[in-house]
């Protein structure tokens, strides 16, 4: 009786153990996770901007030699 009881108890307190760890370790992936899609979109964001930047460059520059075409001809 008493070895079965102190088993079950210590059995308990295993499962305890692993259901905490278990959301522990979920817990850590969300956060993960989560970091790693802030800094996709930071990246994201960035390219964007740089696409943004390079048609409104090449823009300026097609407008600058059409400029120059009038000029000349």
């Amino acid at each position: 009786g008493e070895m079965g009881a102190f088993q079950k108890n210590n059995l308990e307190s295993n499962l305890n153990y692993l259901r905490i760890a278990h959301e522990n370790s979920v817990s850590s992936e969300s956060v993960i996770r989560d970091a790693d899609m802030a800094e996709e979109m930071a990246t994201f964001t960035r390219n964007q901007i740089m696409m943004e930047a390079s048609t409104s460059m090449l823009a300026q520059a097609n407008q600058n030699s059409m400029t120059v075409l009038k000029l000349i001809g």
